[in-house]
């Protein structure tokens, strides 16, 4: 049951201050529109902010659907911040990640002994948001067996717990979310149908990135402002990196685009370069020999960057604190370079 905020690089701790936070975002970065905790100006996502604006102002279920990376919850989590409901819980549960045999307990709890392992009993989702919204993250991933109890549980508000005789009724709003197409879904049985239609009563479409004609930039912008402040630096994107942000089309969409900008924060001096993803897959091996390393002319800097640092790395037979020393970097800074590329080995308390 984990929230991920696509559109901030850190989350606020209450409303007051997350509010603050959006103003300041849109505040710093020129041009920069935001609507509960979505942030974009261009055309398709004025359309979706409306699209919100109505359906929170009703208690009918939607379906979100949208490619992975689009920002599906924060769509959730601001109807529910819009609705009545803003008041009660909103519980996100990932349908993707729970084991087909446990999901039916997860979502509608279960008493003592009602299976092995459940040595008490325990409140589902449904239970945990009453009053408030829950939201099923790729529900079609959801066994069709299972998708019979929560159809039930929505035509009705009631439903049992697993191993349990007491009809519980419930006050929930559901949202849910795929990244896949529901009409293909249902063809390839792993949709009901009738589950379908209950549940997309409002559709809503996240745009891809690519679709989103001026948001990438306003959104790395926005990313680096955050960055910035939480660091206390000045940093600003090169023009090479402006133009990656117009001519790459960012497949992973805006997660994409907000671990990108990260990794290049991390590595930057002053000037964030953001080097084209297209380009950094051609990128050539160095050529090493003994101890010296030739680096091919057109690398990006970052890239030659990297080489140089897992190369110096190599050389010292892995000892970081005699490649940080060789480098002229303290041990602190190649430690954060080495998370950067994935190196997830990286200890301080190595060597």
């Amino acid at each position: 049951m984990s929230s991920t905020d696509l559109d901030s690089p850190a989350a606020e701790a209450d409303s007051g201050g997350a509010s603050q936070a959006r103003q300041r975002a849109v505040d710093n970065v020129p041009g920069l529109k935001s609507y509960g905790t979505l942030f974009g100006s261009s055309p398709v996502m004025l359309d979706l902010y409306e699209q919100i604006d109505r359906v929170a102002a009703t208690d009918a279920t939607a379906l979100i659907i949208g490619e992975s990376g689009t920002g599906k919850e924060l769509i959730a989590r601001t109807i529910h911040e819009h609705s009545a409901r803003k008041d009660g819980a909103f519980v996100a549960v990932n349908c993707g990640a729970i084991p087909d045999e446990l999901i039916e307990a997860e979502l509608f709890g279960h008493e003592k002994g009602s299976f092995t392992g459940a040595v008490q009993g325990r409140v589902g989702y449904f239970e945990h948001a009453n009053g408030g919204t829950l939201f099923l993250d790729e529900v079609t991933e959801m066994a069709p067996v299972r998708q019979v109890k929560l159809l039930r549980a929505l035509e009705t508000g009631t439903f049992y717990r697993v191993g349990g005789t007491e009809l519980i009724r419930g006050d929930v709003r559901v949202i849910a979310a795929t990244n896949r197409d529901p009409a293909v879904a249902v063809k390839e049985n792993g949709l009901r149908e009738d589950l379908m239609y209950r549940l997309a009563v409002f559709p809503l479409r996240a745009p891809p990135l690519r679709e989103r004609e001026g948001d990438r930039e306003l959104l790395a912008l926005h990313f680096l402002d955050e960055l910035n402040r939480q660091e206390g630096t000045n940093k600003v994107f090169s023009k090479r990196s402006m133009e990656t942000l117009r001519t790459w089309s960012w497949p992973g969409n805006v997660r994409e685009l907000k671990n990108a900008v990260y990794r290049a924060f991390i590595l930057a001096e002053k000037a964030v370069e953001l080097p084209h993803p297209h380009l950094m897959s051609r990128v050539k091996k160095p050529v090493t020999v003994g101890d010296s390393m030739s680096v091919w002319i057109g690398t990006p800097l970052a890239d030659a960057q990297k080489q140089i640092i897992l190369g110096t790395l190599k050389y010292c037979g892995g000892d970081k604190r005699r490649a940080a020393k060789a480098l002229g970097v303290s041990l602190k800074t190649l430690y954060n370079r080495l998370s950067a590329y994935g190196d997830e080995e990286s200890n301080p308390d190595d060597n």
